[in-house]
C-alpha cells in the first residue's frame, strides 16, 4: 500500500513539475509575441516619423506640423484592441498615407504644383482630429481613406476639349466637386 502512496505521490509531483513548465513557456511565449507586436508598432512608427522629417526637409510639411501628423501612427492604438488585424491596419494607413504623398511629390513639376500639394496636405491636416480619443476605428477605416484621397492631385477638367462630354449630365457634378476640392484647399 505504502508503494501505491508512493507512486501517487511522485506522479502528483511529477505532472505538478510538467504543468509548471508548460506553463512557463507558454507564458514566455505570450510575453514574446507582446514583445514583436510592440517592436512592429514601434518600428511602423519610427519608419513614419522619418518619412515625415524628410516630407519636411522637401518642404512639402511645414516642420511645425509633422507632430501632428505623427499622431495618425501614434495615436492608433489609443481606442483600438492590440490584435494582428489592426497592427495590418495601421501599416496599411500609414502606407497609404506615404505612397501618396511620394507620388502627388513625383508628379509635382513645378513650383506652383508643388505649392498646391503644399496646401491640400494643410488642408488634410486641419482635418484631423485634436483629441487622441477621437482616433478610434471609424476615422481610420472611413474618414481617414477619404481624407488621404484630398491630397492627391485631380487635373481640372477642360470642357473645350470633349463636346460630348460637356453635355453629359454628370459634367456639373464633377465640376462642382472639383470646385468644391479647389476651395478647400485654398482654405
Amino acid at each position: 500500500m505504502s508503494y501505491i502512496v508512493f507512486l501517487a505521490l511522485l506522479l502528483l509531483i511529477t505532472l505538478l513539475g510538467c504543468y509548471w513548465i508548460i506553463e512557463s513557456n507558454r507564458r514566455k511565449a505570450i510575453e514574446a509575441e507582446k514583445k514583436r507586436f510592440h517592436q512592429r508598432v514601434k518600428e511602423i512608427n519610427n519608419d513614419f516619423k522619418i518619412k515625415l522629417i524628410e516630407f519636411s526637409e522637401a518642404k512639402l510639411i511645414r516642420p511645425k506640423n509633422v507632430a501632428r501628423l505623427n499622431q495618425i501612427t501614434s495615436n492608433y492604438f489609443v481606442v483600438q484592441a492590440h490584435n494582428e488585424e489592426n497592427l495590418t491596419h495601421l501599416e496599411f494607413i500609414s502606407e497609404l498615407f506615404i505612397s501618396t504623398i511620394i507620388m502627388e511629390a513625383n508628379k509635382a513639376q513645378s513650383p506652383h504644383e508643388h505649392d498646391k500639394l503644399a496646401d491640400r496636405l494643410q488642408y488634410f491636416m486641419a482635418q484631423l482630429p485634436y483629441n487622441g480619443i477621437e482616433y478610434n476605428k471609424a476615422f481610420y477605416q472611413e474618414v481617414l481613406p477619404s481624407l488621404i484621397e484630398v491630397i492627391k492631385y485631380a487635373p481640372p477638367i477642360n470642357q473645350h476639349d470633349d463636346p460630348a462630354q460637356s453635355q453629359s449630365p454628370s459634367m456639373p457634378d464633377e465640376l462642382n466637386h472639383e470646385k468644391q476640392i479647389s476651395e478647400l484647399t485654398k482654405a
